[in-house]
């Protein structure tokens, strides 16, 4: 008689769990685990994988295909010290393109970078990064739970772009140009990171959207004076992620669901916000609402033909949802790992098969896979 696997994840089952041809819009999907050791998966609809990468660092987030063809990925930089317990299950550190066949072509690198980065595609990085607080400027972030900073700091959030050859070419502090009373952190948060931004990306009109996870808030950010222009109104999202602009300018955002108002269960959804309004003009949960939820992470993806990519993150789970909530392609992750820093693996003891984020790419924006290149 075999042991039974103590995995819950694994023991249900990977690969692809549900693909319906008809309504999928197929295509290429593209992710890395977070546990892994520098693999990219490119796979196809039926989840077998036609392309693979192998980066010299483990992923610090996600990886993404750039207009170019080139791959954009956030790799965690080594040796680095702990800056408070859970800095080593998000931070990163560098951040790099690599071509189809693994070759770096381009590095920055950054030791205080987490979460986010966006490629412009030309060299430019945007991204998101730390700064410390100490003494009255750390007494002054409201809320989290009293005495839980490390060192008696609080990081607080940098935002920075920077030109292809490494100089900084605008920055933001969150220490500077938000409110201490209006962007509080929840009560039951860590003081050690305020007000978290998993997030980050540039507007059509040059502004930057930002996801502001322990404050449960999505903000747009002016470029020119750093003023925050738009936010959601309290109760709409609850420890989100990954807000994205679609083409009507309405943002589609990963909506937790952690701390959730008035909620007896918890559960995530995806949601499209409408700017002018700021009410929720669409949303996709479960039929059975708690069978998904992702206390972290998690992603959307508005697809061409109208339909969602949702990267239920923590699970490890990528499926696809047509505009009226039909889920019509399913696939777990099946590569589990275990993290090596000893601070991260003290919190999160399992296995987990993970993913950041996962983007899908059709044939069109891939030439080099028809070129021989697939592995």
């Amino acid at each position: 008689m075999s042991a039974v696997d103590q995995n819950a994840r694994r023991r249900r089952g990977t690969g692809l769990i549900a693909f319906d041809p008809d309504v999928s819009e197929g295509g290429y999907t593209l992710f890395a685990p977070l546990t892994g050791t520098g693999e990219v998966y490119l796979i196809d609809a039926f989840g077998t994988v036609v392309h693979q990468w192998k980066l010299p660092y483990r992923p610090g987030r996600h990886a993404r295909i750039l207009g170019n063809g080139n791959l954009a990925y956030s790799g965690v930089l080594p040796g680095e010290p702990a800056l408070f317990p859970m800095w080593h299950k998000y931070r990163g550190g560098v951040m790099l393109e690599a071509a189809p066949d693994g070759t770096v072509l381009r590095e920055y690198r950054d030791p205080l970078q987490h979460h986010d980065a966006h490629h412009f595609g030309d060299g430019r990085l945007l991204y998101t990064a730390l700064e410390p607080l100490r003494g009255a400027d750390a007494d002054g972030v409201r809320g989290g739970v009293p005495g839980s900073e490390t060192d008696a700091t609080v990081w607080a959030d940098t935002i920075r772009e920077v030109d292809a050859d490494g100089a900084v070419t605008w920055a933001w502090s969150a220490a500077e140009h938000l409110d201490r009373e209006e962007y509080a952190l929840h009560p039951a948060y860590s003081r050690e990171h305020w007000p978290l931004i998993n997030s980050v990306l540039p507007l059509a009109d040059g502004n930057i959207l930002a996801s502001l996870r322990s404050v449960s808030a999505v903000v747009v950010i002016s470029r020119e004076t750093g003023e925050i222009l738009w936010r959601t109104e309290p109760g709409v999202v609850s420890q989100q992620h990954a807000p994205t602009e679609l083409a009507d300018g309405n943002l589609l955002v990963f909506d937790n669901g952690v701390f959730r108002p008035h909620s007896d269960v918890p559960y995530s959804r995806v949601i499209e916000i409408e700017r002018s309004s700021g009410k929720v003009v669409w949303e996709y949960h479960d039929p059975a609402r708690e069978a998904f939820f992702a206390p972290f992470m998690g992603s959307a993806q508005r697809l061409p033909g109208g339909n969602t990519l949702v990267t239920d993150s923590p699970s490890g789970r990528l499926f696809e949802v047509t505009p009226e909530g039909y889920l019509c392609w399913e696939y777990v992750v099946p590569y589990f790992g275990g993290y090596r820093e000893s601070e991260v693996r003290g919190l999160f003891p399992s296995e987990p098969n993970a993913v950041f984020r996962a983007y899908r790419y059709s044939a069109r924006e891939l030439p080099w896979l028809d070129a021989g290149n697939a592995s």
